[in-house]
């Protein structure tokens, strides 16, 4: 199998002869051998491993990600950002941990952000109801 893990600015792994893949998604961790059917799920920040033909394997940290499987042979991940390492142990700590925590301020910034857009919209029906014009819409 071709395995590709490509991220906005790089392409992180294009590599041929790939026995075996690992991932996982919001259901849980699954695998994909050869010939495997066509496949799109979405992946959560986590490891991917592959297996190469000479039975070492590899590691990539994904922070989320599109992975697809086209053609029984052909691997697709694309993702945000990626980190490959032969060391699964620093990923899982290290680079998966940044993820999680970047994660946690992305959600967090977004309700930094509805609740100001809440905000808005109460000033601007008090300016309204102020004014006499809070009525019905034309």
């Amino acid at each position: 199998m071709r395995l590709r893990i490509v991220t906005p600015l790089a392409v992180v792994v294009d590599e041929d002869g790939v026995l075996a893949v690992r991932a996982e998604d919001s259901s849980g961790g699954f695998g994909v051998l050869p010939d495997h059917a066509d496949f799109l799920t979405s992946l959560i920040p986590s490891v991917v491993s592959w297996k190469r033909a000479d039975a070492s394997r590899l590691y990539c940290a994904v922070r989320r990600g599109v992975f697809s499987v086209r053609g029984g042979d052909e691997v697709a991940i694309a993702t945000r950002e990626a980190v490959v390492g032969d060391d699964l142990a620093t990923l899982d700590r290290t680079v998966l941990a940044r993820f999680h925590a970047d994660l946690d301020a992305e959600r967090s910034e977004r309700v930094d952000a509805a609740r100001l857009q809440l905000a808005a919209i109460r000033q601007i029906m008090r300016h309204l109801r102020r004014d006499g014009h809070g009525g019905g819409f034309a």
